[in-house]
């Protein structure tokens, strides 16, 4: 049993970052530093999945591209979050760290045991505690919910988007 939910959730969790990928890939490179909405969105989205799957949570997140904490009032227009990246890192740059993830996910589904599913993972501060298990599909609709807005931001403007991956490779 414990090989199949492994095997499922490496499928659906894989598809998710895949889409994650291809909007990543069809967005145009000229508008890379003009249109910074579906940057931030994706790096934002990168960061988290990053974080939410270093098990157990880091006491210090690092993530390898950097980002500072700001607060709203000091944040670029185009931000969704706190976390602004130190620069506007590249699309081979974000890629790149797109594919570490998805394979330190893989790597974090795989390892999965009965015992590490029940595992809890709590931030330090206490805001978030779900076990192993809840965290890893929590960061999956994460991801999948940015794939879908980023996949908006491209039919907006240019009329496009990739298709569904209903399964990761």
């Amino acid at each position: 049993m414990l090989n199949t939910i492994k095997d499922n959730l490496w499928t659906q969790f894989g598809a998710s970052i895949d889409m994650l990928k291809n909007a990543i890939n069809l967005w145009p490179d000229e508008y890379w530093e003009t249109d910074k909405r579906f940057f931030y969105m994706t790096y934002h989205t990168l960061v988290f999945l990053d974080y939410y799957l270093t098990i157990p949570p880091p006491n210090v997140f690092s993530s390898p591209l950097p980002f500072t904490f700001t607060d709203w009032e000091n944040a670029p227009a185009d931000a969704i979050d706190d976390i602004i990246p130190d620069e506007i890192y590249s699309k081979a740059e974000l890629l790149d760290y797109l594919q570490s993830c998805r394979e330190k996910c893989y790597q974090v589904v795989a390892s999965l045991t009965p015992e590490k599913l029940e595992e809890r993972w709590i931030e330090e501060d206490g805001d978030m505690d779900y076990a192993v298990l809840e965290i890893l599909l929590y960061n999956m609709r994460h991801v999948q919910h940015h794939a879908a807005q980023l996949n908006l931001l491209l039919r907006q403007k240019i009329d496009d988007a990739p298709r569904w991956v209903s399964r990761a490779e």
